[in-house]
């Protein structure tokens, strides 16, 4: 072969698959799973992120996932260190959330979380855009910057409480939508941030913000807005149910008791037991057993605040609670 036509043939290009096997070689690399279905999650001894050097050429190499290119550790809030230096972090904070760098993004959430923990006051002028900000990173479609947003806004609720409310709306109905998805890493931190909302934001400043969620064309979101309403009604106590209005929180646990997911009709036989109680509480006489031709206190309120069929709903429910407590069930 002629000097001419062997270097005509190095001059050839790669074919498709070899060039796709090339790459792959140069940026796969192996992860170890013990995240317990987060794909994305691996050991790191010292680090909030951890990128590879291959994540910039992942960029231009379609065919990786950030399973290959990115290894990504999530603290718990309680193992998160303080900031080195406060002032440097706060100057530069907005800019790293509204950052392209979504590994840039991921650190400064992080930073969002250690400034909550331990030096909460110095984000209150800045928090509206703040929480702005976390919100745009949960819509983002990369899981590890949803998820590190997700946990970031569970470290807000604890830090803020009611501080938050009139910034809560974006933020709520993202935290009900990733509850309702399929992945279940990012759906399991939105349910702990959750748990946190209902522990943290006082309940009449939350329930009126949740109500509107309990008709959601969403049968998933329903289900996690009757969660979060439910736990929430627990903690206004009896005078605070009181003052909501049994006959209110009644038809609403009655609506939600033949809702579409087990979910929510759990929710809301458990909020029954509560205005069950809190009734008895407030009406001695309820808790007197009625002669046989009689109608309780209780069921005669029921009776004038449902329809018939969701009055019978509720007795039923409520009945057995009563002889489960009867038999010490």
């Amino acid at each position: 072969m002629s000097g001419k036509a062997l270097r005509d043939l190095n001059a050839l290009p790669l074919s498709e698959t070899e060039s796709e096997s090339l790459n792959k070689s140069v940026l796969i690399k192996p992860v170890v799973d013990n995240s317990n279905g987060d794909p994305e999650k691996v050991p790191a001894r010292n680090s909030t992120l951890v990128a590879s050097s291959v994540a910039k050429e992942a960029e231009v190499a379609p065919t990786v996932t950030d399973v290959g290119s990115t290894e990504v550790e999530y603290i718990e809030s309680e193992n998160l260190n303080d900031v080195d230096d406060k002032e440097k972090v706060l100057q530069t904070l907005l800019a790293a959330l509204d950052s392209k760098d979504w590994i840039l993004v991921c650190e400064a959430l992080n930073n969002v979380r250690r400034l909550s923990i331990f030096h909460k006051e110095s984000m209150h002028d800045i928090l509206d855009q703040v929480v702005s900000l976390i919100v745009k990173s949960m819509k983002n479609p990369r899981s590890a910057l949803c998820k590190t947003a997700i946990m970031s806004s569970e470290d807000i609720f604890k830090a803020y409480g009611d501080l938050i409310i009139d910034l809560f709306d974006p933020m709520l109905i993202q935290l009900l939508l990733k509850a309702s998805q399929d992945k279940r890493f990012v759906c399991e931190a939105a349910e702990r941030a959750l748990v946190a909302m209902t522990n943290w934001v006082s309940p009449t400043l939350l329930l009126p913000k949740l109500q509107p969620y309990l008709k959601h064309k969403n049968p998933r979101i329903r289900a996690k807005t009757s969660m979060c309403f439910s736990r929430s009604v627990q903690k206004l106590g009896t005078e605070g149910i009181k003052a909501f209005g049994i006959d209110k929180l009644i038809q609403i646990a009655a609506s939600q008791l033949s809702d579409q997911l087990p979910e929510s009709r759990e929710a809301a036989r458990s909020l029954l037991f509560e205005l069950h109680s809190v009734y008895e509480k407030s009406n001695p006489s309820a808790s007197v057993e009625p002669e046989p031709a009689e109608l309780s206190s209780w069921e005669l309120f029921c009776q004038s605040k449902l329809s018939p069929l969701s009055a019978q709903a509720v007795l039923r429910v409520t009945s057995v609670a009563r002889e489960g407590l009867v038999f010490g069930f």
